[in-house]
Parts: structure tokens; sequence; C-alpha cells
């Protein structure tokens, strides 16, 4: 299978998997353990908190270990609007993690503040400054849109809330190891292991020391008080070698996206790039084909042994349109049929010419069978 769908998870580095496997077996220790077995599950935990923390520019003692990347936006967003007064603003093209809880604080009576976005995504930063006169808690922005891969100006969102006085939650778990995502830009940091080649249900949440947050699972000590319960050793000891090896996606990500493009474009009428080209994730492109369903057209790659994705794979199968489309500008039509080709550090120029020949194919049956229906 040829695989462009990374942005929804990635395979495990062969690194992380002999790293991880001692301690499916005789390392079994609890790191809250005081005895030998237990001290070097704490150690283990310990290391892989550095390298967490090293890959984003941190301190240790400011990575908190979660279940994953919406985990750890439900910290941030819950825990800091537990500790604080005020609205919280975001932007109408973050991930379902993100807005969903805060929908739950909306429905409970905070405010909540929209900023808006340009034609691709990225927030303008004036529109922002002027939602900042109010009483805020927290601004939260995703570094980079996992749909359509828009780069958010992280430093410049920074600027703007610091001289506020106001924290910022950056979602960052498609932006790390694909770009550069430093913890100084920021006062909450999202992760997700799975995003870059480690495991899937471990993910961690970087806390500048001082900002305010109530931790929502409670009843141990762990994780500084803000995430109780026994660590899950062997996920963290393979986020930490997944951080340890991760750097950004090689060079040529972006000339082979900017080929697949232009493969397409060449062959296929109709097509309609949701991608930005400048500001955005070096191995995301986001396109529509008009007159065929996005849906169908997964579908129909599938068949050919391509994996690729309509969009968020949290919302893979929701009969609604894309949220982040249609935050762009897209008609509800449209944003149903939007495709998402994410690629890899090991995609190949191969594999892109065979993709556009195979979507050529598709593309050109399904019309001819469009074309002799609409003539039955």
């Amino acid at each position: 299978m040829i695989y462009l769908d990374f942005n929804a998870t990635t395979p495990l580095r062969p690194e992380v998997r002999a790293a991880m496997l001692p301690f499916f077996g005789d390392e079994f220790g609890n790191p809250s353990s005081v005895h030998r077995l237990g001290s070097r599950a704490r150690v283990a935990v310990e290391n892989a908190r550095t390298a967490v923390a090293a890959l984003i520019a941190a301190r240790p003692s400011e990575i908190v270990f979660t279940s994953g990347g919406t985990e750890s936006n439900n910290l941030a967003l819950l825990g800091v609007a537990a500790a604080t007064d005020g609205a919280i603003v975001t932007t109408p093209i973050e991930h379902s993690s993100v807005l969903e809880p805060i929908a739950a604080l909306a429905r409970a009576g905070r405010e909540v503040v929209q900023v808006r976005v340009d034609g691709f995504g990225r927030i303008e930063l004036g529109d922002l400054a002027e939602r900042l006169r109010r009483r805020v808690a927290l601004v939260t922005v995703g570094w980079a849109n996992n749909e359509i891969g828009t780069i958010q100006p992280i430093a410049e969102v920074s600027a703007v809330c610091r001289a506020a006085g106001v924290p910022l939650h950056v979602d960052a778990v498609q932006a790390a190891a694909k770009i550069s995502v430093a913890a100084p830009d920021c006062d909450l940091m999202s992760l997700s292991a799975h995003k870059l080649g480690g495991p899937k249900g471990v993910g961690a949440l970087f806390v500048r020391s001082g900002t305010p947050l109530v931790g929502r699972a409670l009843g141990g000590g762990q994780e500084r008080g803000l995430r109780a319960g026994t660590e899950n050793v062997a996920g963290i000891v393979g986020f930490g070698v997944a951080c340890a090896v991760a750097e950004r996606e090689p060079e040529g990500r972006e000339v082979l996206r900017e080929s697949l493009w232009q493969g397409l474009a060449a062959r296929i009428a109709g097509l309609e790039r949701n991608s930005p080209r400048d500001h955005c994730l070096p191995n995301t492109l986001n396109l529509r084909v008009a007159g065929i369903r996005g849906e169908a057209l997964v579908a129909a790659l599938d068949l050919e042994d391509i994996a690729v994705s309509t969009g968020s794979a949290c919302a893979a199968g929701a009969a609604e349109p894309s949220h982040v489309l249609r935050a762009i500008g897209s008609t509800e039509a449209d944003a149903r049929d939007g495709v998402r080709f994410s690629l890899g550090p090991d995609t190949t120029r191969a594999e892109i010419d065979h993709v556009v020949r195979v979507m050529d194919e598709i593309v050109s049956r399904m019309r001819g069978v469009v074309r002799k229906a609409a003539y039955a």
C-alpha cells in the first residue's frame, strides 16, 4: 500500500518498538514503587521526559504525560478554565479536541470568542488583538491545521498575547517533528506520540512554570498532581525515543507535495486546492475534485492500495461537511469533498507519480459514469 495519511497516524519507528519491548516483559515495575523494579521504571519515565522536553526546548519539569493530544488539549482548556475567570479565545478551524471542550465551557456559561481567519486559515492578528481587549483566561490556537496544513504565525500570536497579559495554549500535535516548534513561544503546548513515529495512547502537555492549571484526573500525585494514575511506562518510553530520533521531515517533502499537485492539476480539470502553498506543512495537500464526492474518491483510491483521507481521522465517517473548509469559505457541499494527502519521510517520487496516474484514471472513470447517467 502507498500510505499518504501520515497526518492521521504514523508507523511505529523500529527503534521505538525495540525500546518499548522490555517494558512489556521483565521491566514491569510501577514508577511509584521504591524498589529496584520501580526505580528502573521511574528512571525510564524521566529519561523520556527529558527527550520530549528537548524536542520543544522546554525543561523536563514542564512536561506532563497524558494519553494523547486529545487529553492534553482537554487538560489545558478545562484546567485553565477551572483556575481562572475570563473568556476563551480561539479560531473556527481548531481540532475537535479543542472545539468540543470549549463548547462544553460555553454551555456552562463561559464566554467563548472566535478570531477571524483568512481564506487559507491564517489567523488575523489585528482581530486577535481586538478580541483581547476584554478579560481573557486563555487563547488557544493550533500551530498547524490537521486538515489543510496551514501553519499559524505563532511567534506573532504569542507577542500579541504577551502584550495583553494572556496565556497562550498551542496545539502542536500536527506540527511537532514536521516543523520546528518551541515552548518559549507559548505557555501550554499539546503533543502526541503517534504523530511522530511513537505509539498510540500517549502524549504530553507542556506547562510553563507558573501557568494557572487545575488537574482533571485526581487521586494521586503523579505528573505534578495534574494527571493522577500509574504512568504508561512502555508508551512513555516509546514517546521519548520517538522524540529523540525525530527531525524535521527530510528536504524534498515540499518538492514532492508540489509534484503531486502539479501532476494532478495537469491531468485533471476542475481541481481546487484547499491548502496554501506558503505557510503550510511540507507534507500536506488538501484538494477537491469538482463533481466527485470526497468519500467516494477515498474509497476508490483505497481499492487501488492508496491510503488518503477526507480530513481529520477523528471525524471519519461523519456526515457533516468539514468545519475547516467551511471556515475558509467553501460551500457546505464543497466542504464535504476535500481529500487530504499527507506524505511521510519515506514517500518516494515513484509513489507520487503512481498516485497521479491512478487518480487520473479514477476521476476519468467516475466522471464517465456521471456523464452516462446524465444522458440516460
